[in-house]
């Protein structure tokens, strides 16, 4: 997550001006790395870390220390970021060595659990999308939407990773499997914004979320367009590619596409609005304050595999998603069920929105 140790993932000009001084290398070789999802500056507790993400000979990832302050690599600190970032090993890329990524205990936390092995998953899911571009295999449903030959690698690939947890794995690309009223559930988007993939129009991501007594507690949404990765658990907080995430008061309005027929409404409660075209995104950039709300109100509705993931993400960042008529969103194990919502900064917010928003 964010919090990694002594050690916290750079996000300021006061943490870049500590690291220069720390590694001895120039600001400006530094401060983009704070802008690149495939980077990460850590800094605390009198040292500093760059780290830069990549894939292996052998087809894994690796989070490479490029310049350390001091002798760094076996810190745990260093190790969650790996972990987070979906890394299965750590190198030190002076002295070559390579220290395990190692899982959580048996008996940790399923929302520690789950959030270890939802990053592994996302970073299977790059490879199985990558090679099953262009395959030739891609049709369209009944509802002329695509299904495309990554949809199916996507699942299969973030299926077997999710396993091990040893709770039921819901999917848009496999019928529901019964889930009882007192059990968690996982629930994945493998590949959500098919048709921005399809068309090479970004953002396309992996959405996966643990869900608790209708509850998304715990999330992970990754635009595999970009690297970026949202994250959030419960009461523990939310985070954007390892910063801290939080929500704000905004007048950006995210929205699906238009409804059939119709235009994007521009309600009241806002000044403008977007269409990413890929909702585990949008919900994201809720969480993070990029955007002052979301909503499908006026719309046929959404499935709990395009929000879960999100919804957990903007909780941990202390939004709220509120349906029709003013009551928290309740998640169900139904990925056919379409359901309708606001998700905003507020519960007024969200309030204000749903009463502007015709139906």
């Amino acid at each position: 997550m964010g919090e990694t140790g002594t050690m916290r993932v750079a996000a300021s000009g006061e943490d870049l001006r500590a690291a220069v001084e720390l590694l001895g290398v120039s600001p400006a070789a530094l401060a983009p790395e704070l802008l690149d999802p495939g980077a990460r500056l850590l800094v605390g507790g009198g040292a500093a870390a760059h780290l830069r993400r990549r894939w292996t000979d052998e087809g894994t990832t690796e989070a490479v220390v490029l310049h350390r302050s001091t002798h760094v690599t076996g810190r745990d600190g260093l190790l969650a970021a790996a972990s987070a970032w979906g890394c299965s090993q750590v190198r030190d890329a002076g002295t070559g060595r390579v220290l395990e990524v190692a899982p959580p205990p048996a008996d940790a936390p399923l929302a520690e659990r789950f959030a270890h092995l939802a990053a592994l998953a996302a970073t299977r899911v790059e490879v199985a999308v990558a090679l099953a571009r262009d395959s030739g295999r891609d049709r369209r449903k009944a509802d002329g939407s695509w299904s495309l030959a990554a949809d199916e690698a996507a699942h299969a690939a973030a299926a077997e990773c999710m396993a091990p947890l040893g709770v039921t794995v819901l999917s848009e690309e496999r019928a529901d499997a019964a889930v009882a009223d007192d059990e968690p559930w996982v629930v994945l988007d493998p590949l959500d914004g098919t048709g921005n993939f399809r068309a090479g129009l970004p953002p396309w991501a992996f959405s996966a979320a643990l869900v608790e007594h209708g509850r998304a507690v715990a999330g992970l949404v990754v635009d595999l367009s970009s690297g970026r990765r949202w994250a959030g658990t419960g009461g523990a907080g939310a985070w954007r590619d390892g910063v801290p995430a939080r929500v704000r008061p905004g007048s950006t309005l995210v929205a699906p596409t238009a409804p059939t027929g119709r235009g994007v409404l521009v309600p009241s409660t806002a000044r403008r609005v977007r269409v990413t075209g890929c909702t585990a995104v949008d919900v994201c950039l809720v969480a993070d304050g990029s955007a002052g709300a979301w909503h499908n109100l006026d719309r046929g509705g959404t499935h709990v595999h395009d929000v879960a993931g999100g919804l957990a993400v903007l909780g941990g960042a202390g939004g709220v998603a509120l349906t029709r008529d003013g009551a928290p969103l309740r998640l169900t194990p139904d990925t056919e069920g379409l359901i309708r919502f606001a998700a905003a900064a507020t519960a007024d917010a969200a309030r204000e929105l749903i009463a502007a928003v015709p139906v």
